[in-house]
């Protein structure tokens, strides 16, 4: 039973990868349209004053935000696709014609039950406009809960077949005719239920706003400590696209959720200052200085002998972490030989944003450097207080550094470079150690070069084999896997001969870490088991 709840969970977290990850790309966008109307630079650069770019800019940051106010059929769609494991695109369009369905539902049995409130003013009642639509302001669960049905619908019916005359109504079409009842049922259903989910949720949010300080520290603790598992999405994103991150209105519009929020204020130069909920999205300061400060505790540390192999194994992975905010390379390098500090990390992760709420820091932060200044550096300083944001970074780049020194040297932690003789660690011997920097090398060029080139044949051999992998699929940073059989896995092999920088085994769920080469890595893999493009897992 728990196997089944730790692999449902890990595929809603990797479903959820869809809709995600592609929501701050729009937030990049809307920065560099702020950039182009942004004033103190107009006026720094008077060429860039003129209609064509200021206009430019508008269009584009505004255009933009609408994605914001329809996260809903966004989630719907994106997860329906995520969770489908076959046949994904007819899963995304039955979802697309779920939601449609599902409002318009909604509309007329709240307007046959008298209960539509006027539309000219919905601030504040509960209801709210949906592509047009007056429903139940469910914001972002409802296209949760209906990407979740739809996903489960087609995966039990989706090779559902009929003969004769009835031969066309089978596949993806029975898919769409088992789902309009139950979409239909559960719009009548969440008329009455909502309103009491919603007001958990409220109290939920009012819980965490009480608890201040020590919510923060909980919750940015607690998305560390399940980066092992793969969950930590499930503890960010209702926070950062739902009420749970806070409520605003801006420009006559309600935003729920940390992002929607401060994407929405980027564009609007009415707003002089950004809202208090970005600090839930303030996750990067351990990975652009905390994870750096650790780093070079571990060098300092390592024994003597090993410390030019261990410098040549952090260095990248510290520019990875600090630009581009992926730190599973550094997490990895330490958590299996010391999970000690990994604890400590997850804590001072948590810590560092606790400090940066109480000197009321509004930067946006949630990975790397790059990003970082793409946000906060057009919008000014009065409106982030991005400055004092890099002061708290560097001193925890100080506390990091001393905390993780004292505690690798005084109980004798066994970090990178500082393995027993005995243990047979290939990543520390020449030998290995070139052919893993070659493997590297491998990966990181393989999206310019042919997918041979990749190791794909020695990954799937060392996961056991064609007939061992039931389905592969990535995010940012991780190949995922789920396995028939996970213990003959070889982990030497991934680890020493193809790149990799880490592996998860939960039940049967196998992640194995490979950076932010890993959409090539995975390309490959897909090549190598002979999947298509059409029949591949999406993330």
């Amino acid at each position: 039973m728990k196997e089944k709840v730790m692999n449902g969970l890990q595929r809603f977290s990797k479903a959820m990868f869809i809709p995600v990850l592609i929501l701050p790309i729009a937030g990049i966008l809307i920065a560099i349209g702020n950039i182009f109307t942004n004033q103190k630079l107009l006026e720094t650069v008077p060429f860039l004053n003129n209609p064509i770019t200021t206009g430019f800019g508008t269009i584009l940051s505004g255009s933009l935000v609408s994605i914001l106010t329809n996260l809903g059929v966004i989630f719907c769609v994106g997860l329906a696709i995520g969770l489908a494991k076959k046949k994904k695109a007819e899963a995304g369009f039955t979802a697309l014609l779920a939601f449609l369905v599902f409002i318009n539902a909604m509309n007329k049995f709240m307007e046959l039950n008298k209960t539509l409130i006027s539309a000219k003013d919905l601030q504040g009642t509960g209801q709210t406009m949906v592509l047009g639509v007056q429903i139940l302001d469910m914001g972002v669960f409802l296209g949760i809960i209906l990407g979740i049905i739809v996903g489960i619908v087609h995966n039990r019916f989706i090779d559902t077949e009929f003969k004769s005359a009835f031969q066309i109504y089978g596949g993806s079409r029975f898919v769409f005719i088992v789902i309009i009842p139950v979409t239909v049922l559960l719009a009548i259903l969440l008329t009455y239920i909502w309103p009491i989910i919603q007001t958990g949720i409220s109290s939920m949010g009012g819980f965490i706003k009480q608890t201040g300080n020590f919510g923060i520290f909980l919750y940015g603790s607690l998305e560390r400590l399940l980066i092992p598992t793969g969950l930590h999405h499930l503890i960010y994103t209702p926070f950062l696209y739902t009420s749970l991150g806070g409520t605003e209105q801006i420009a006559g519009h309600i935003y729920e959720g940390a992002r929607n929020i401060y994407y929405a204020e980027m564009a609007d130069p009415a707003i002089h200052l950004l809202s208090k909920s970005v600090i839930w999205d303030a996750r990067g300061i351990s990975k652009m200085f905390g994870l750096i400060g650790a780093c070079l505790a571990m060098y300092h540390t390592a024994k003597p002998e090993n410390k030019v192999r261990v410098k040549a194994i952090l260095i990248p992975a510290v520019v990875t972490s600090f630009l581009a905010g992926v730190t599973e390379p550094i997490e990895f390098s330490f958590m299996f030989l010391a999970p000690l500090l990994f604890v400590v990390h997850a804590g001072l992760a948590g810590l560092s944003m606790v400090v940066l709420n109480i000197l009321n820091v509004r930067a946006i932060g949630p990975n790397g450097f790059l990003d970082f200044l793409l946000y906060n550096v057009p919008l000014g300083v009065g409106k982030t207080h991005w400055p004092m944001y890099i002061l708290v970074g560097i001193a925890f780049f100080f506390i990091y550094y001393i905390v993780f020194r004292i505690l690798i040297t005084l109980l004798n932690l066994k970090t990178v470079g500082r393995e027993d003789d005995s243990k047979d660690v290939k990543l520390y011997s020449k030998k290995d150690f070139k052919e893993k920097e070659k493997s590297k090398a491998i990966v990181k060029d393989a999206s310019n070069t042919r997918n041979g080139e990749v190791p794909a044949a020695l990954i799937v051999s060392a996961l056991g084999g064609e007939d061992n992998i039931e389905s592969v699929t990535n995010c940012y940073t991780r190949l995922r896997t789920v396995l028939r059989d996970p213990s003959v896995v070889k982990e030497d092999v991934l680890k020493n001969e193809t790149g990799a920088s880490g592996l998860i085994i939960k039940g049967q769920n196998v992640q194995v870490v490979y950076g932010l080469q890993v959409t090539a890595v995975r390309k490959a893999v897909d090549a190598e088991l002979g999947i298509s493009d059409m029949d591949a897992e999406l993330e």
